[in-house]
């Protein structure tokens, strides 16, 4: 039979029977056993010889069952810290609730670790775009960062496809409709594509059919409205305070932030020379899980292929820049 002893423990079995067995008095088993007259009683009174669980036979707590389990509940559906769920049950269930009294009970119930609580939780779905043909331009503008150079920041206006993602930039000092109408031509020029449908939000620079929150009609003196009707581009808006409408760019904003927090520029000069190098970069060599991990310049040549009357002209590859682009340490 295995026996586990206590580590601090200083009889043994063959002691303890021992002492269960004589009729000596107390005082003369400890001095011939070199243990205490208590220990011994605690043998003489026991059954057997091995050792007890020292697990409390009552759990230390102040917190009746119910207090834990609304305690339990509330963790799990309000995802709250330790202390902050310390100060709910104090307040509300147990004026008395100790710290590490809390910290138990939620580990005996599974809900110890926030992290594994929340890992568990199930992410929100992002809703996909709805499938277009090349030709359905997303549209906005970023602030960029004050160089030292410069005496106030500037603003780049991003165009994305919506089917191929091929992205077209421009740098302007001041955000107007006139810079708006001026990216706009450029991007008509510079885009392989026969432009159908831009989306922007409801800026001034782009648009004069919303005040406050209600929309108008257009009056047909906007700079950008004018010339999307010049070029037959039907002009559509973002609902009001829904930035999510126009996610696509949004999300290659998120990759220009990227660019911006990884690389030290010297001047307005360097900033502007890097985004369009990462452009060109982004649009003939970077693989998109979106195009079945095809570039975006690659996925417009094979639309073109499909359907070249989607197109002005024939799309292909820009030559390469002069030198790479540092993103952090890594050279691309």
């Amino acid at each position: 039979m295995l026996i586990h002893l206590h580590s601090q423990a200083t009889t043994t079995p063959k002691v303890r029977s021992a002492i269960q067995a004589s009729d000596e008095p107390a005082s003369v088993l400890a001095e011939r056993y070199g243990t205490t007259e208590q220990t011994v009683y605690k043998w003489r009174h026991r059954d057997g010889v091995e050792d007890r669980s020292h697990t409390p036979h009552r759990l230390q707590t102040t917190l009746t069952p119910v207090q834990e389990a609304v305690a339990v509940a509330l963790r799990r559906s309000l995802l709250v810290s330790l202390d902050d769920l310390l100060a709910v049950v104090r307040e509300f269930l147990n004026p008395n609730a100790s710290r590490s009294g809390l910290d138990r009970c939620l580990r005996r119930h599974g809900v110890g670790s926030l992290r594994d609580l929340k890992a568990k939780a199930p992410r929100p779905k992002h809703s996909t775009f709805k499938a277009y043909e090349p030709g359905y331009i997303h549209i906005d503008v970023k602030y960029l960062p004050q160089m030292a150079d410069e005496s106030s920041r500037r603003y780049l206006f991003v165009a994305i496809d919506r089917a191929t993602r091929w992205v077209f930039i421009r740098v302007f000092q001041t955000k107007t409709a006139a810079n708006a109408r001026r990216f706009l031509r450029d991007l008509e020029r510079a885009c392989p594509l026969r432009i159908r449908t831009v989306l922007t939000d409801n800026g001034k620079e782009f648009t004069d059919r919303l005040f406050g929150l209600r929309k108008r009609a257009a009056t047909g003196g906007h700079e950008f409205d004018t010339l999307c009707a010049a070029l037959d581009i039907d002009h559509r808006l973002t609902p009001p305070k829904s930035p999510q409408t126009n996610g696509m760019v949004e999300r290659f904003n998120g990759r220009i932030e990227e660019v911006l927090q990884s690389h030290h520029f010297r001047s307005g000069e360097d900033l502007e020379t890097t985004l369009h190098r990462y452009v060109w970069l982004y649009n003939q060599q970077l693989p998109q899980s979106a195009l079945a991990s095809k570039s975006p310049l690659q996925a417009m040549k094979d639309w073109h292929k499909l359907k070249p009357e989607l197109f002005n002209k024939q799309p292909y590859y820009l030559p390469g820049c002069d030198s790479y682009l540092l993103i952090g340490n890594a050279t691309i």
